[in-house]
Formats: C-alpha cells, sequence, structure tokens
C-alpha cells in the first residue's frame, strides 16, 4: 500500500509540472444518471445517501490533494500560506473541497430530472406535516443542509432553488387556511389555533429549515394569520375582541392571548388599543345614558367598570403605559362629558364618610379613598367638585354624620396633594373650626356648672335647662347663607345669650351671628301616654313645634301666624312644614288636601303619632338648587362659570403685566397653560 507522504509527494509533482483541467479526472459522472432516473417516492433518500458518501469521498479527496489545495485554493485557505496570494487571484483557481460541492451541484443538485422533482417533494412534505401526517424529519434537514452547503461562488442555492418557493407556498396555504377556519369557527377559536400554527412553523426552523428562514416565514405567517384578520377579530360581532372584553372575567386568557399575538406584529397594536379605548368609552358612555340613576350607584358603576378594564391592562396587556393611556383618556373623555359626575363622586365619597367606611380597617379605608382619587383625576371641573364637597362636608361635620375624622383628613390629604394647598384651605378651615368649636365647648360647659353652683336666678335656671351645642364658624370658609333673623323660644334665646356672654369675653373684638337656619334641635315630645319620643329636626322646626306647647289639645295654627311669630322666610317655613307632614313622620296635620301650602292652611298636632323607634330623626325634603345641583348634563353652575370667568381675566392680567404686549393666539395659548 502506497503511503499517504507518498501519495502526497506525486501529487504535489503533478501540481507543478502537469498542465490541464485536473477536475475532469475527480468525478464518475454516473452517479447523477442513477439519481435522475430514481423514482419519486425514493428520491428524497437517494438524493440525502448521494450527499452523505460525497462528503465522505471529498473529505478524504481534500486530505490528499492537501499540496494542490494549499497552492491552488482561494483566497481564505491561503490566509495561512502569504507566499501563494498572488497565484490564486490571478488565475481564480477553486479549492478542492469547493470544486467537489460545484460538481455535485452542477451534475445532482440542479441535473434536469432531479431539480424541480427534488423541491417538489420538500414542498409536499411540508404541506403534508402541516395537514397533520408524518414526514421523515432525518431526510428533509439532509436535503436543506445540502442545498445551504452548495452555495458556492457567491450562489445562494437554497434561497433560489427552495426558500423563494416554500415562502410563496406558505403565503399561499395560510391565506387559504386562514380565510375558512374564521368564518367556521369563533375568534378564540381561530387566536388558539394561530398560537399552535406560529409554533409549529417556528419549530421547523430547528428541525429541518435554515436559522436564515426564520424572520422571514415569521414575517409571513403572522401576516397572514394576524394582520390580515385583526380587523375582523375586533369587528366580530359575536366573539371578537369586544365581546371578549364585555366577558373580560371569563374571557381573560383570550383577551392575553390576542394581545400576545398582536404584540408580535406591532402595526396591529394600535388596532387593539384603539379599539379598548372605543369600547371603554362605549361601557361608560352607557352608563351615563341612564339619567335617573342614583349618584352613588352610577359612581360605583363607573368605579367598578374602571377596576375591571384596569385588571384588562394590568393581565391581558401586560400593563403596558400606552393601554394605560388609552383607558385613562376614555375614563377622561366619559366623566367630563357630563357635570353629573361631579356630584356623583361627591356623593359617592359622602356616603363613605358617612356609613361604608364603618368598622373598615385602615388599608381598606386607604384603598377605598384612592380609588376616589383615581376617579377625581379624570374629572376637569375640579371647581365644580370643590364647591359639591364643601357642601356635603359642611352637613357632615353640623349633623355630626362623619363616622371617622381620620378619613376626612386623609381625604383632604389626598386632595391637597392633587391640587395644591389653596385647594384645601378653606375644607382643611372647616375641620379645624370644628375641633375649636369642641375645645370651647368644653370651657363653656365648665363655666355653665360653676355658674350654676354659685349663682341661682331665673335667667340662669332658664339657660341652664336647655343643653346648648354650639360651633363656630369662620364666614369664609363655610357655604353658608346670609344669615336671616328667627324669634327663638325663650329658653333657647336664654341658653344662646349665655353663650354669646361667654364667647365674648374669652375673645373680645370678634362678632358672633346666629345661624338658625342650618342647627338642629332635640325635642321631648309626648303625644300620649304611650307615644312618647325623643324628636331630633332642624332649628326651625323647633321654632314651629313650640309654638304648639302654648295651645289647647287640638287648637290649630294658620301657617300665616307661624310666620309672624317665627319670622322664618317664606320658602324655608314650606319646606319643613311640609317635612313634618310627609305621610312616615306625620308631626303636623294639615286641614287643607295637597302637597302646597298657603298662608291660610291651618295645622294641628297629630295626637295619633307613633313610631317603632323611641329617637325619631326627621329629615328635611330635598331642596331643588339650580345654582349648585344643576340637572343638566352638559351645564356648570351659574357661580361657578362667573368664578371661571373671574379667574381668566385675573390670569389675562398677570400675563399682560409680565409680558407688556403679546399676540392674540399666543394670549390665549398662555391662559389656557396656566389655567
Amino acid at each position: 500500500m502506497i503511503g499517504m507522504l507518498t501519495i502526497w509527494s506525486r501529487l504535489r509533482s503533478v501540481c507543478l509540472f502537469t498542465s490541464g483541467n485536473i477536475s475532469k479526472c475527480m468525478f464518475d459522472w454516473q452517479v447523477a444518471e442513477q439519481v435522475a432516473v430514481c423514482p419519486d417516492n425514493q428520491l428524497l433518500q437517494e438524493v440525502c445517501e448521494q450527499w452523505k458518501q460525497h462528503q465522505v469521498t471529498m473529505i478524504m479527496v481534500r486530505d490528499i490533494l492537501m499540496y494542490m489545495d494549499r497552492t491552488l485554493g482561494s483566497v481564505s485557505s491561503q490566509l495561512l500560506h502569504n507566499q501563494y496570494l498572488r497565484y490564486v487571484p490571478q488565475n481564480k483557481k477553486m479549492a478542492v473541497y469547493d470544486l467537489g460541492l460545484w460538481a455535485f451541484r452542477e451534475t445532482i443538485a440542479r441535473h434536469g430530472q432531479v431539480r424541480d422533482r427534488l423541491r417538489k417533494l420538500l414542498l409536499e412534505n411540508i404541506r403534508d406535516e402541516r395537514l397533520g401526517r408524518l414526514i421523515d424529519h432525518n431526510c428533509m434537514k439532509c436535503a436543506l443542509y445540502m442545498l445551504s452547503e452548495l452555495g458556492i461562488d457567491s450562489s445562494n442555492v437554497y434561497e433560489e432553488e427552495f426558500e423563494v418557493y416554500f415562502l410563496k407556498e406558505t403565503c399561499q396555504f395560510y391565506r387559504s387556511e386562514s380565510h375558512l377556519f374564521l368564518s367556521q369557527n369563533t375568534c378564540p377559536d381561530y387566536l388558539k389555533k394561530v398560537e399552535s400554527r406560529i409554533c409549529e412553523e417556528m419549530q421547523r426552523v430547528p428541525n429541518y429549515l435554515h436559522a436564515n428562514t426564520r424572520p422571514k416565514l415569521r414575517h409571513i405567517v403572522e401576516t397572514e394569520l394576524i394582520s390580515a384578520h385583526t380587523p375582523a377579530l375586533i369587528e366580530s360581532k359575536k366573539s371578537g375582541f369586544c365581546d371578549l372584553l364585555r366577558q373580560s372575567e371569563e374571557k381573560m386568557a383570550d383577551i392575553t392571548r390576542m394581545y400576545a399575538l398582536c404584540f408580535q406584529v406591532p402595526a396591529t397594536l394600535d388596532l387593539l388599543r384603539s379599539a379598548l379605548h372605543e369600547h371603554v368609552r362605549a361601557a361608560g358612555q352607557l352608563l351615563l345614558n341612564d339619567e335617573m340613576k342614583d349618584p352613588v350607584v352610577l359612581l360605583r358603576s363607573l368605579l367598578a367598570l374602571r377596576e375591571k378594564y384596569d385588571n384588562v391592562v394590568r393581565n391581558a396587556f401586560r400593563g403596558e403605559n400606552i393601554a394605560q393611556k388609552k383607558v385613562k383618556e376614555a375614563f377622561e373623555s366619559v366623566i367630563n362629558a357630563d357635570t353629573r359626575c361631579a356630584s356623583s363622586l361627591v356623593a359617592y365619597i359622602d356616603e363613605l364618610m358617612r356609613s361604608g367606611l364603618k368598622g373598615a380597617a385602615e388599608g381598606e379605608v386607604e384603598c377605598e379613598l384612592e380609588k376616589v382619587i383615581i376617579i377625581f383625576r379624570y374629572l376637569h371641573d375640579k371647581d365644580v367638585f370643590e364647591v359639591l364637597y364643601k357642601q356635603y362636608l359642611a352637613k357632615r361635620l353640623l349633623n355630626q354624620r362623619s363616622i371617622s375624622s381620620e378619613a376626612e383628613r386623609q381625604m383632604l390629604v389626598k386632595l391637597k396633594r392633587e391640587c395644591g394647598y389653596q385647594y384645601t384651605t378653606k375644607l382643611e378651615g372647616m375641620i379645624t373650626d370644628i375641633r375649636f368649636s369642641r375645645g370651647a365647648m368644653e370651657k363653656y360647659n365648665t363655666h355653665r356648672d360653676e355658674k350654676k353652683m354659685n349663682e341661682v336666678d331665673v335667667k340662669t335656671a332658664r339657660a341652664a335647662s336647655c343643653d346648648i351645642d354650639v360651633t363656630m364658624l369662620t364666614a369664609g370658609y363655610w357655604p353658608i347663607h346670609p344669615a336671616i333673623p328667627c324669634v327663638v323660644p325663650d329658653v333657647a334665646a336664654s341658653a344662646s345669650e349665655s353663650f354669646k356672654n361667654f364667647y365674648l369675653k374669652q375673645h373680645t373684638g370678634r362678632k358672633l351671628t346666629w345661624l338658625t337656619s342650618s342647627g338642629t334641635a332635640e325635642l321631648k315630645a309626648i303625644f300620649s301616654d304611650v307615644a312618647k319620643h325623643e324628636l331630633t329636626v332642624s332649628t326651625y322646626q323647633m321654632c314651629i313645634l313650640i309654638l304648639f306647647n302654648a295651645l289647647d289639645f287640638g287648637e290649630e295654627l294658620t301657617m300665616q301666624s307661624i310666620t309672624d311669630a317665627t319670622k322664618i322666610p317664606h320658602n324655608d317655613l314650606r319646606r319643613h312644614l311640609i317635612s313634618l307632614c310627609t305621610p312616615k313622620y306625620r308631626i303636623l296635620l294639615k286641614r287643607s288636601k295637597g302637597k302646597g301650602f298657603s298662608s291660610n292652611d291651618k295645622l294641628r298636632v297629630n295626637n295619633s303619632f307613633a313610631s317603632k323607634l323611641r329617637r325619631v330623626r326627621v329629615p328635611l325634603v330635598a331642596m331643588k338648587e339650580l345654582s349648585t345641583h344643576p340637572n343638566s348634563s352638559h351645564s356648570v353652575p351659574a357661580a361657578i362659570e362667573e368664578d371661571r370667568r373671574h379667574l381668566c381675566e385675573a390670569t389675562v392680567v398677570r400675563i399682560m403685566k409680565a409680558r407688556k404686549q403679546a399676540q392674540h393666539n399666543d394670549l390665549i395659548a398662555e391662559v389656557n397653560y396656566f389655567i
């Protein structure tokens, strides 16, 4: 046997002293004919087998012809032998292994009876696998690896002979399948199918496709399965995206799947986000369309809606900022299209402070107030909110209906954080007044008890017989109407005078004005031997009821006589009388029928009044005030409109003082910025 060194030496001599095309002596062309006549069902296996044998053979030949490869090789092989670099580019020679690849490509892979049949078999195998049939992955991988290896002298055999046709076939296959499947199935089923198909296609890359095919294949699959059908998936009435949103609690997995698929195609995400925005806006508008809905119920519905779609964004949309912004814009659009939302928010907070937070832990209180603040942030009419909140807060504080002073304080802290200290100055002043009043009353009660022990006279005894609880209100803080004089009973007048004298001695230079329209009173009422109650009424109602003490049993008073005796304004008197004559709290009986009152209407005490409760609170009938409680969903209270006008004028003056002169459009833009 001739040794490798001997073979190498002889070949060196051939390379140095022999001219001609040596490649013609290297291959047996009969191999190509053997592959060409192979039947279709065996062609793929035969090509793979010949390729494997050819690889083994060419490795051996390359090792044997090492000297020739070094001398006549490609530029890349000459990097280790700089002395031959001039010869290679001048003679354009090909390395031995590359020459073998070229020969296999030209004689077998591109053979007239092999080329098209091989491609057809490869594409049919892939189609069969897509239809659920099993194929030989090893043969597929070998054949496609062969095509990729045959890409020499700047040609890409894999791409030219297979990939172009494969991608075209893929596009046609999924275009047809997607239309058919979507027409026969629901959107959630289609999404599952798409998810499965994408996984299958991506798995084909490691199984037998070239790695460079991955991005091209993914683009085609996503285009045909996702991009082409996103509008239909969103707008489908039966099971589309909007329908999934309506059932988000049950369909969260489907919404998540749809977002995940669209996330792979950024262009479709904008459609999905816009659909989310429009759906949230429509859902909110549907709630507002019911004009008779209770304000607290309306606000609870809005909070539930916001929580629902926040949950969708957090879980299905992966908490992305753009989706959060879309939901926020939708809620802002809904809430600011109807001024009822401001009053509903105030009413909801009032309900929380009166009873909703009763027994709640500190964390629960914080959570509820934070929900309120989120809705508050959406409001543009924060001045409307401020006016209404001040009125509700005043009622809670004056009637001692707030269950937690700490919750009230936390709410003001949150409002201050959102709008600045000026926004809550008056609100905080109201709470300060209540705290100051409690301290003042403690001092007065101590003083009264000491005086009662040391001095006994008629006036002192009369004042002591009536307990009084006074709340001092700073005029600029509280939403109070101008004081209208009212004649109170002597016993109440004596107690009021006693407190006034004490207070003015403690605080010289101050002025006290009694607001009888805002006070309450507790009366002990005996209607019969059985019916004895403690009535909680307004100060005006107390003045009215005390008048009947001076009458005989069954004797009546006219509305005019009550007006003359108490000096209560006509509209207020009418409102308080209606409250005393309502069916549920019928303490007084009106002789004439109907709800209206005239000056000549006569009233008497209902001696048959009875209640299961010993303590009876008589509520006032609601008073419609168009100036602060607009019925129109697009109106703003006149007082607030006036305040806004003054604010705009003041802003214009301030800007012009600083700038001296400005273009009209620039001035408008700057005013909008500051306001």
